[in-house]
């Protein structure tokens, strides 16, 4: 089996790393790591880079692009489920009473410390685990979305530009 695997595996990579198709597959695959899939884009940035070394900048530009693309992507699911929500909640609230539980208080401490942050806190949206849900729940406290969308590009151009360049320069 890998005989047959490995020669179909280093075309594929060697397709997928044509500047015509390589920027575009970044780009692809930063924007929908940035959603709330669990998908990593640094070693589609990090191959295209090793087999093209001059599209250093555009690969860390595009992955940039795509994956803050995708973080606002997760800014708006998070505005329009806080919409829905409150709907629900609205005619919810005539039927039943609420119930504060452990679990809502401590949810509710975590909203008031993003909503100290601020926008600011999209900075952080480069982190594994936390960046995705992070970019939602700024929505979801309806933060500007210019301001996040600012500070989710910080981020992510730093996140791609650190670790190209360890990959590449120092392992």
């Amino acid at each position: 089996m890998e005989a047959w695997l490995s020669p179909l595996l280093a075309q594929l990579m060697a397709w997928l790393a044509l500047p015509e198709h390589g920027l575009s597959t970044v780009f692809t695959i930063a924007f929908i790591s940035a959603t709330l899939l669990p998908m990593g884009s640094e070693p589609a940035v990090f191959g295209l880079v090793k087999l093209n070394p001059d599209l250093f900048w555009a690969a860390i530009l595009v992955a940039t692009v795509g994956n803050t693309l995708g973080g606002m992507l997760s800014w708006w699911m998070g505005y329009g489920a806080h919409h829905a929500i409150e709907k629900v909640r609205s005619r919810k609230a005539n039927q039943s009473p609420t119930n504060d539980s452990m679990s809502d208080r401590m949810h509710l401490r975590a909203l008031q410390w993003l909503e100290k942050l601020g926008p600011k806190a999209c900075i952080l949206s480069w982190l594994p685990g936390v960046g995705d849900p992070l970019c939602a729940v700024a929505g979801w406290l309806k933060m500007p979305l210019a301001a996040c969308t600012f500070y989710m590009a910080i981020g992510k151009f730093l996140r791609y530009l650190l670790m190209t360049s360890l990959l590449l320069w120092v392992f």
